[in-house]
């Protein structure tokens, strides 16, 4: 049970939270592309995903933060610089909050404090990616102020799906 007093956190990840972080991840993505992604593909890239493969993540991705709430993980995001050939521009890879965290401003904390870790290491703005279909992200990109700049196609699962490449100054 979450309280007005509630201890919130964001802190680098550890290798101690793989089997917090494989569940958020398992939650998020079951919850977020259950329709979108066709449901084998879905499990199949979730199962890819656990506790073992987040150790290594932890050791290997200096840009891997945890949320915490009350001591319990229930976030993470992935961010550095941009993989977009000749970008100086910070990008935000992954964030994902468990469901029932969700739409109760975790995400934006999580969002915010990436983002302020991109700007001191001088990053010229953020980009960041959703696809279409995910309409909650695509609605947290828009009032976090992002805008769209970019559309690809992705072929998942033997679906086509469209992205969205957003960006901030």
């Amino acid at each position: 049970m979450l309280s007005s007093s509630a201890n919130i956190r964001v802190r680098r990840g550890r290798t101690s939270d793989a089997g917090a972080l494989a569940d958020v991840f398992s939650d998020a993505w079951h919850t977020t592309y259950r329709g979108i992604i066709p449901a084998s593909h879905l499990d199949l890239m979730v199962a890819r995903r656990g506790p073992q493969w987040w150790r290594h993540a932890v050791r290997a991705r200096p840009g891997l933060a945890t949320l915490e709430v009350n001591d319990e993980v229930v976030g993470y995001a992935m961010y550095g610089a941009s993989h977009v050939k000749g970008s100086r521009r910070g990008e935000l890879f992954e964030i994902y909050v468990e469901p029932s965290y969700q739409g109760l401003g975790f995400g934006e904390h999580l969002f915010e404090s990436c983002r302020h870790r991109l700007d001191l290491r001088n990053l010229r703005g953020l980009i960041t990616w959703a696809l279409e279909d995910n309409r909650r992200a695509m609605d947290f990109y828009w009032r976090r102020g992002g805008r769209p700049f970019a559309e690809v196609q992705d072929l998942v699962g033997g679906r086509r799906l469209k992205k969205i490449g957003f960006s901030w100054p």
